[in-house]
C-alpha cells in the first residue's frame, strides 16, 4: 500500500497535504496520528507539530496494477503495465508484450481490449463513491486506431457527398462511433448518425 508520513501545524493541514501528494481522497484512506500538534511555553518555545502517517486503502492503482497482472498471467501473456493516475482517470499503457500476445490483446478490431478496458473499470469502481475513468492502450494501438478511422470518415464523408446516397459503415463501438462523428462534425454538407442496435450499431454518413 501507498503511505506517506506528513509533518504540519495541525493533523488536517498534514493530512490535506499527503491527500494532494498521494493523488487521493479522504474516502480512500487510513490515517494514523503519529504525534499530535502541541504548544511551547507561553506558545512559542517547544511546540510540536502534528505528524501524520496516511496510507491510500481503496487504491485504484493498485487494484488495476493487480487485475491485469492476473489477467494477462491467466492469458499466458508475458507482460506489465504502467498506470498514471490523473485526478479521476487511470491511463493504462500495456507494456513488455511481443507482437503477437499484442494482437492477442487488441483482438479483432479492439474488441479485447475494450473488453479489458470494461473489466478492469469494474474492478476498479468497486466499493467507490467517485467514479474513475480507466483508459487502457496498448503500444499505441489507440491513436494509430483513431488516426486509421479519421481517414475512414474523410474517405467515406466525399463518397456521400458526391454520390449524393448514404453510406453504411461497418459496426463499431461507442468510443469508434465517436471519432467518426467528430470527424465529420463540421464538415460542408455532410451528416452523420447511428443506427442499428448494440453490438451491431453502426455510424450512416449522408449527404445534407
Amino acid at each position: 500500500m501507498r503511505s506517506v508520513v506528513k509533518v504540519s501545524k495541525t493533523v488536517d493541514e498534514a493530512v490535506k497535504v499527503a491527500l494532494e501528494e498521494l493523488d487521493a481522497t479522504e474516502r480512500d484512506i487510513h490515517v494514523e496520528v503519529l504525534e499530535e500538534p502541541s504548544r511551547g511555553l507561553f506558545g512559542l518555545i517547544g511546540g510540536k507539530d502534528a505528524t501524520v502517517k496516511v496510507t491510500v486503502v481503496n487504491d485504484p492503482v493498485e487494484k488495476a496494477q493487480k487485475f491485469i497482472d492476473d489477467l494477462l498471467s491467466y492469458m499466458n501473456i508475458n507482460g506489465s503495465c504502467s498506470i498514471e493516475k490523473k485526478g479521476l482517470c487511470l491511463n493504462i499503457d500495456i507494456i513488455d508484450v511481443n507482437s503477437s500476445d499484442m494482437g492477442i490483446i487488441i483482438g479483432k478490431r479492439g474488441n479485447t481490449l475494450d473488453a479489458i478496458q470494461f473489466l478492469t473499470s469494474l474492478t476498479v469502481n468497486r466499493d467507490r463513491d467517485e467514479y474513475i475513468k480507466v483508459l487502457i492502450d496498448v503500444k499505441g494501438y489507440r491513436k494509430r486506431r483513431e488516426e486509421t478511422l479519421i481517414r475512414l470518415a474523410n474517405r467515406m464523408g466525399k463518397k456521400a457527398k458526391y454520390s449524393d446516397r448514404p453510406i453504411k459503415l461497418e459496426p463499431m463501438n461507442p468510443y469508434e462511433r465517436r471519432i467518426i462523428h467528430s470527424a465529420l462534425q463540421y464538415k460542408d454538407g455532410i451528416n452523420t448518425y447511428s443506427e442499428g442496435e448494440e453490438p451491431y450499431r453502426r455510424v450512416v454518413i449522408q449527404a445534407k
